[in-house]
């Protein structure tokens, strides 16, 4: 017989640890259950289910007895029933036009558990529509935010987590030297994705973001990565500005890098780079368990000292769990009384600009927390790489 196959997934104990500190924290909140909601790459229903989303799903997870897995479309059902570890995995439903809607399920489900009158936390994006009617059959149920509680369990990161997240992290990191060897001049933009993705997708990887743009060096016109890539042909004395998260099973690395193309970069481009390298190095010395978001903002100081100020966030948990860190001047605001703890997740990524936004590089990585620093889980160069040639 031929190999069985399989999907990446955690062990029976990983899971039933996810499980005891859930129930743990619904008990001290009082909850009955656990609506959860998931769509795209949402993380809340893999945690506890081993479904990683698609369209969209929903987990009713108890304080006691089996959860119910509900998942759109129709014909995702049959390959989350192989990849989720609950028993009960059924279709969400559909409104009565015949469009998707799990609501009426969801609802029916609570209903036949006696949970009508209970309090009821909801954790994910659950759209205002969908609460509304939730809200409508159930009016006796007390709906309880859960998505913060929720996020502070999945901060801290198990073995298991981790040795996902550093396999992710080597794809990132071969996405990256794919780029060195082979971005040059006369490629189109939208020709550097396959790239990225040739790198991992033959490895069991997924795409989870590949941000990319380019610009001249000498007549600078953007400073950060696009989403969507154009059709602008690649030149000699350009800058390629670069985000890419691969996915492994649920997980990413996280890596920005800035290269040159076909010669090296200019003085304003090397400058950029190296207070970069400067703010992120101070930030990455500091970083330990119990470190303060403080802290970490007065690390950030060299980048306005220099002139210069950040387009997108400083610092940020994985998968953008908290704290969302950028500098003193253009705070958004941190979690009062965070602290950094050991084996949470982390991207700094200061990716420095000039003031008027003409110009700017990207740099960063993922990192784990330690009792005594930090932990590199990329491994690609620090330093602004020269690719197609000089």
């Amino acid at each position: 017989m031929g190999e069985v196959p399989s999907y990446p997934t955690f062990s029976s104990e990983e899971f039933t640890r996810r499980h005891q500190s859930t129930r743990a924290l619904m008990a001290k909140n009082d909850l009955a259950t656990l609506l959860v909601y998931g769509r795209g790459s949402s993380h809340e229903v893999q945690y506890l289910s081993d479904w990683r989303v698609t369209t969209e799903a929903y987990l009713i997870f108890p304080l006691s007895g089996d959860p119910t897995l509900f998942v759109q479309l129709s014909n995702h059902l049959p390959n989350a029933r192989r990849m989720s570890i609950c028993k009960d995995v059924r279709f969400g439903g559909a409104s009565p036009t015949g469009s998707p809607n799990s609501t009426r399920s969801v609802i029916e489900n609570l209903k036949e558990r006696g949970l009508g009158r209970s309090r009821i936390g909801i954790a994910g994006p659950v759209p205002y529509q969908h609460y509304l009617e939730f809200c409508r059959a159930l009016a006796e149920a007390e709906w309880v935010n859960f998505s913060a509680p929720m996020g502070e369990l999945r901060q801290i990161k198990s073995p298991e987590e981790l040795g996902r997240i550093r396999r992710a992290a080597a794809m990132s990191d071969r996405a990256m030297e794919a780029l060195e060897h082979q971005v040059r001049p006369g490629l189109r933009e939208y020709q550097l994705a396959p790239i990225v993705e040739g790198a991992y997708l033959g490895e069991g990887g997924m795409n989870q973001i590949h941000f990319m743009a380019t610009t001249s060096m000498g007549n600078p016109e953007i400073c950060v990565p696009s989403q969507h890539l154009t059709d602008r042909i690649l030149q000699k004395g350009d800058v390629l500005i670069t985000e890419i998260s691969a996915s492994y099973g649920g997980y990413s690395g996280q890596i920005l890098r800035t290269f040159t193309i076909g010669e090296g970069p200019t003085p304003p481009y090397a400058k950029l780079h190296e207070v970069a390298m400067e703010a992120f190095e101070r930030a990455e010395s500091v970083i330990r368990d119990g470190t303060t978001v403080e802290d970490v903002l007065e690390a950030t100081a060299v980048i306005e000292e220099h002139g210069y100020t950040i387009y997108d966030d400083f610092l940020h948990g994985a998968n953008q769990l908290p704290p969302i860190v950028r500098t003193k001047t253009t705070s958004r605001g941190v979690p009062p009384g965070f602290r950094f703890r050991e084996n949470m997740a982390i991207v700094i990524q200061p990716n420095v600009i000039t003031r008027d936004e003409r110009a700017g590089v990207q740099f960063g990585e993922m990192l784990r927390v330690t009792r005594e620093g930090v932990e590199r889980l990329h491994h690609f160069s620090r330093r602004l790489v020269v690719c197609g040639g000089q």
